[in-house]
Order: C-alpha cells, then structure tokens, then sequence
C-alpha cells in the first residue's frame, strides 16, 4: 500500500489528510504527520487557562467567500452533528461585525471613517496598481506605488490594520490582496460580511479535525524534527526516496517508494515565537532555529525551484510584530468597551487607534473565547506593528515591554486611566512576539516561493504559505487548505479541480461599489 507523509502540522496539512481520505479515498491508516514540536495546529495555535491566562499569538479572521476552507466537511467539536462551516456560519450569524468605533483618534475619540480619504491621486494611483501586470511588480515594495500622503488616509489604516501590511512590504502581496478583496472595499468601514470561528481558531479548527482524523486511522507524530528529504533525479523527474528525521536524539531514515506521496510544509510564520508574560517581555528570538525554515533551507540548495528561503526569514525588522492575550476576571472591562465602542462583545470588529506610534489594534472577541472558559472570565486580543518605536503612554518600545506595561499602553489610549488599578489586578497580559509573523508579505520576486507541485515532481509536494499558487493571498486560513487542495488533486491525479476561488473582479456589481465607495 502506498504510504502518504506530512511534514508539518498545521492547518495546511490538516486539511490535506482530509482531503485524501475523502476525495482520494485513502485509508487514514496509511497517512502519517510529523510534527517538530509537541502541538499541533502550526500558526492556529490557542491554549491556557482561566488561571494562569489564556495565550495565543493570533486570532485568524474569515469571510463567506473561503470557498476551500469552507469545503472541509469535519464535523465541529462543540455539536458533531454539524460542520465547521455550519458551526462557524451560526456564530456569524449570532454575532454580525458592525464596526462603530473602526477608528479612533489620539484624544479617546471616534473617527469618522466611512470616508477612505483618498484624494484623485490616490484614486487613480490604487487604480493602476490594481490594472497593472504582477510581472511588472518583481522587487517593489507598497511604497513605490504611492505617495507618502496614501499612508495617512482611513483606507490605509483600515486596510493595513485588518490585513497586517506594513508599507515596506511586497507590492505584488498588496495588489492581490486589493482584487481578492475588493468586494471588502464597500464595508471596510464597519467590516460586515468579516466574522471569526464560534471559538478560537485552535478549538474550532484543529482540534476537531484532528478529532476525525485520528478517528480515520491518522498517525500523529510530535516531537519529530524533519531535517532533510532525499531525491533522485532522472532526466526531467525529480522522486522524493527518504525522509531524515530526528526524534528523542535519535536519527532516522524512513525509505519514500515511488507511489509513497509526501507533502512538505516549508517556512513558517509562527516559528520562534516567544511569550512574555505580566512582568517579562516576549523576547524577540533570532535565533533561527526552527526546522521548518531549516528544512526549507536544505531542501533549497542548489535546487532554485524549490524557491529562496533567505528572501522571508532574512528580514525580521521587517517582518516581525507583537500581539498579546488579555484574560480579563469580571466584566469591568468588557462593560466600558460596550460603552466606549458601542458595540457588544464580538459584534465590532478591529478597533485601531490610527495616531499610536505602536499603530495598536483591539479585538473585543465573543464570549467564551475558549472551550470550557469559565462564566465570569473574558478573553480579549491585540497587536501592534511597530513593537520598536516607544509607546505614547509608556516610554519604551513595545518589545521592550511587559505584559503589565502593554496593557498601560491599552488603557491611555482608551482614556480608562481611572481605572488602571482594578483593571490591571484583573487581567493577565500574555505577550507574543513573532520574528516571521508577516514575512510572507516581504519583498519578493517570480520565483521565490516554490509551486505547490514543482516542475518534475512525480510523489511530492509543497504545502502553506510559502508555496505558490497564483491569485489567492497569503496570510489567510484559505491560502493554507487550498494549497492542500491543489497538492493532493494533483499528485492522486484525481479528476478534481480545486475548488473554485471568488473574484469579485469579475462581478460588474461589486466593481461599482467599490469605486463608489473609494469616492465617498
């Protein structure tokens, strides 16, 4: 019986064991994931307790047009007799976003932000970029594309905030994001039609997935480090023959026969992260140590097809950024949100305050947050993309801070200062730093980020956000399984295509609104 490999376990991989159980009709008995650390999950990570604090370092964001995520059919953990569509739909439903406070100013008040603030330069300018061919775009950054002026309007600070760009980042990334979004263009003000999974992205995804999986017969193997994998080329044909691993100090070799399949997650936008807690910092880690990137990088000596990993892990001052957790005892918090916001608890979207040097953004989640978060305990979460510039209300960077000092900062800008002191005794800040969090956004050319099939491949595959597939963006759940997708349709050689992607560009309704919107 042929054998079928992930390395990796995020949600990349998750999905395609799925998808070859279901559509290649492979028995769950013969497919095996390996995985560096000891949980799963990859960058759907989310765990804790009421205790000691809840901690994650992101909080993903979906929308009705993740039409391959939306294609997993695992039934959801918290009622089995429906979907993680269906499950996630109902809590969308249950609490709509209507954003009233999108923006807020430096003096604790609300921006008017239905207006992107875009002068004609700026129309036409976004416009062009939006026409212009992805070739011409090899090595520039979002800066070249506009004025210095674009980066002060609304549209950019809604944008950046919703999306996490940073001006310096690849206007190819930024392009496809504006024609895969652009039916947001009309509601990015109050972000209708964006929502969250019922619980955190770890409960309401991984963890039922990996439910059914190991139920199918899904070997999981944590603790496994994979260093190497072994080719043979012959002529045009390129075979993946072995997988080198290490696991307990012990080095192994597992032998890849020719209808064995093997699915390679390279790099990684979670790696070396590191917590804080309310009185350390999360220590920035440089380190590179994570076999995901390491894996990427041997794999890509003298292998130009497999893609240039030193273009996404060698810039982390240009890719890194902070969020912390905030579990929160009693409802003081979430009562002088309701009120600030005017918006209950996970019905407001993104809060961001557009004039703090950190550029700090809110998430008011709905409640619970987390499977089995006690009556009484809120869970809450932000982030900052300037952790190395000093705050307004704390004289330190966000790097530098503690989770205490984070929320200090939080609490300035929300103009709460009279009630530091209580809400400072009830809240536990777990801080996150991220070396790689939006490297996959760096500046890049044709050629950097491997085919999920490369050319030549007869058994393997790459797999998450560092492989490429055009049109869809990264930095989404939905880039992730469709990878998957595309991978296991294309080395089963099933009959399948990959579900189909949403372009609002070719739906003449949503072009109207969207240049109506960008004129208001």
């Amino acid at each position: 019986m042929s054998q079928y490999y992930f390395v990796g376990s995020g949600i990349a991989s998750l999905a395609g064991a799925a998808f070859l159980i279901r559509d290649g009709h492979v028995s769950g008995n013969d497919i095996t994931v390996f995985e560096e650390s000891q949980e799963l999950g990859g960058a759907l990570d989310a765990h804790g307790n009421a205790t000691f604090g809840y901690f994650m370092a992101g909080s993903r964001m979906f929308e009705a047009k993740y039409n391959a995520t939306w294609d997993l059919f695992i039934p959801s953990t918290s009622d089995p007799t429906i979907s993680i569509k269906q499950e996630t739909f109902q809590a969308a439903a249950h609490d709509p976003w209507h954003a009233n406070a999108r923006l807020v100013n430096r003096d604790g008040s609300i921006a008017p932000a239905r207006s992107m603030g875009f002068s004609e330069r700026e129309r036409i300018q976004l416009i062009e970029l939006v026409a212009r061919p992805e070739s011409s775009l090899d090595g520039k950054r979002v800066t070249d594309c506009f004025d210095p002026e674009f980066f002060e309007t609304n549209f950019w600070f809604e944008w950046c905030s919703l999306f996490a760009f940073e001006p310096w980042h690849s206007a190819i990334e930024f392009r496809r994001y504006l024609r895969r979004f652009i039916h947001r263009f009309s509601t990015i003000d109050t972000q209708e039609g964006v929502f969250r999974s019922k619980y955190n992205q770890y409960d309401s995804m991984v963890a039922p997935i990996h439910r059914w999986l190991v139920a199918k017969g899904v070997a999981f193997q944590t603790g496994t480090r994979v260093t190497n994998i072994g080719f043979a080329d012959d002529g045009d044909a390129t075979t993946a023959q072995a997988i080198h691993c290490e696991r307990e100090g012990s080095a192994r070799e597992i032998p890849v026969h020719r209808l064995d399949r093997v699915f390679i997650t390279n790099g990684s936008m979670t790696a070396d992260k590191s917590f804080g807690d309310m009185g350390t910092r999360a220590e920035l880690d440089r380190t590179g140590g994570s076999g995901a990137w390491q894996l990427w990088k041997t794999l890509a000596q003298d292998r130009p097809e497999f893609g240039h990993p030193d273009v996404f892990d060698g810039h982390i001052e240009e890719s890194s950024w902070e969020s912390f957790t905030v579990t929160t005892q009693g409802p003081l918090f979430l009562q002088l949100m309701t009120h600030f916001s005017g918006n209950e608890p996970g019905k407001g979207g993104l809060i961001t305050f557009k004039e703090s040097k950190w550029l700090l953004t809110l998430s008011m989640l709905a409640q619970p947050f987390f499977e089995g978060q006690p009556e009484g305990v809120a869970v809450w979460w932000g982030y900052g993309l300037f952790p190395n510039r000093k705050g307004d209300y704390v004289n330190k960077t966000m790097a530098e801070c503690t989770g205490a000092e984070i929320l200090e900062e939080v609490l300035g800008h929300l103009h709460f200062t009279a009630h530091t002191s209580a809400l400072t005794a009830a809240s536990t800040v777990i801080p996150c730093m991220m070396p790689y969090i939006t490297s996959q956004f760096l500046v890049r050319e044709a050629g950097d980020r491997p085919q999920v099939v490369p050319k030549g491949s007869t058994n393997f595959a790459f797999l998450g956000q560092y492989c490429e597939h055009p049109d869809d963006v990264v930095f989404t759940v939905e880039y992730s399984v469709r990878s998957a997708q595309i991978a296991v349709d294309t080395l089963l050689r099933l009959p399948l295509r990959p579900t189909p992607m949403y372009k609002g560009l070719h739906d003449p309704r949503v072009i109207i609104e969207a240049l109506e919107a960008m004129h208001r």
